[in-house]
């Protein structure tokens, strides 16, 4: 069954890119009805464009209560007929306004292998700490940030000599991976949430290449 799936940006709009590709490979099954940024010089908007995708542009400062703004995006994608909200480098944290009308219906990808370095700049959060392992998350949103049940992880080597952008780069390798990823196995209906526990029938156990994620990437994703 297709995902009448909904995109949320604020910027550059790459995981947007990637679940484009994804769908127009085939490989993803979602029919994605509108992107909606809250920036007018997002490039996510020219990227849906560009696909021949509708898009929407709602300015956040245009409305005085945060749930002002969330109805406003509500009402759009409910026009365009959609039932699942990917957010892709969307930067407004969600009130109940919008989070009870696609109540378990909301996925964010994350630049951190949560919940270590939730929040902004966590590629440099995570470079500056130093860790060996750095990665990305896809989770459920809920009302606090980043903070919602974990769909699937990706782990990648950290360096001593990284910084923000060269850890960044890598960790976005995988961020286009997981987040399509994750998208087909709601589309295939194969995702449960059990509390914070989210199960993922049919995955395998068994880990192979230089990156890690949990659950593994089936094909095509895995490439």
């Amino acid at each position: 069954m297709s995902l009448a799936l909904g995109v949320l940006v604020s910027g550059s709009g790459s995981n947007l890119q990637a679940i484009l590709d994804r769908v127009r490979e085939g490989s993803l099954d979602a029919d994605i009805r509108v992107v909606i940024a809250n920036r007018a010089d997002a490039l996510g908007l020219e990227r849906a464009r560009e696909a021949g995708i509708p898009t929407a542009c709602v300015l956040h400062a245009d409305f005085p209560r945060r749930e002002d703004f969330d109805r406003e995006l509500v009402r759009l994608l409910r026009q365009a007929g959609v039932e699942w909200v990917a957010l892709a480098g969307f930067m407004r944290i969600l009130t109940p306004e919008f989070l009870t009308p696609f109540a378990g219906r909301v996925v964010n990808i994350h630049p951190a292998l949560l919940p270590a370095c939730a929040g902004l700049h966590a590629q440099r959060q995570q470079a500056e700490h130093g860790v060996r392992l750095a990665g990305c998350t896809v989770h459920f949103v809920d009302e606090q940030m980043d903070h919602g049940p974990i769909v699937i992880q990706a782990a990648v080597p950290a360096f001593a000599d990284d910084d923000e952008a060269s850890l960044g780069a890598r960790i976005l390798d995988m961020e286009h991976r997981i987040y399509p990823q994750a998208l087909q196995w709601i589309a295939e209906g194969r995702v449960r949430v059990n509390g914070r526990q989210v199960v993922v029938n049919g995955v395998a156990r068994t880990f192979t290449g230089p990156h890690w994620t949990n659950p593994p990437l089936e094909p095509p994703f895995d490439r």
